[in-house]
């Protein structure tokens, strides 16, 4: 095989490799696009809606895992459930929470939690991180890996 032809086999390569990885981005876009349509629409399921109503003004006035805002979420227990099993990107949907999701989920998960946060007077996502560690128990590394996704998405200093 001469030197061009085997120059022109590897070009192929690069090129079907190249074209490979765009249509597996392509297939993740595709996904992301339907979650951010689908996003917490069960929010306004019969079963859901009426403890949202009620609860989310009160939730967005108390800081993020206090003792107030957990007694609320007992209160909302019955609509929290349901949500959780229509809602991959909780942990709590999975048997193995975090360990059970995959990087769709826990990107829709991250971007859940900003959100929630920029809702609260007192929201810090960085802080939401660190106490969903502990809930949560994932790792240092998926620690940091959320915590450098959520700088890249939000406005705020880390």
């Amino acid at each position: 095989m001469d030197k061009l032809s085997f120059e022109m086999q590897q070009v192929k390569a690069t090129l079907a490799h190249i074209h490979q990885v765009q249509e597996l981005l392509r297939t993740c876009t595709i996904e992301l696009n339907r979650r951010a349509i689908d996003h917490d629409n069960s929010k306004f399921c019969d079963d859901e809606w009426p403890y949202f109503l009620t609860h989310t003004k009160t939730l967005a006035g108390l800081t993020y895992g206090s003792p107030e805002y957990k007694a609320t979420l007992v209160e909302m227990r019955p609509a929290i459930e349901n949500h959780y099993k229509r809602n991959r990107h909780h942990p709590e949907h999975h048997l193995g929470w975090v360990r059970d999701m995959n990087l769709l989920d826990l990107l829709e998960m991250i971007c859940d939690w900003i959100a929630a946060t920029q809702r609260h007077a007192d929201g810090d996502i960085f802080k939401s991180i660190e106490l969903n560690q502990k809930r949560f128990n994932y790792s240092d590394e998926l620690k940091d890996i959320l915590r450098n996704t959520a700088i890249s998405l939000t406005p705020y200093e880390a």
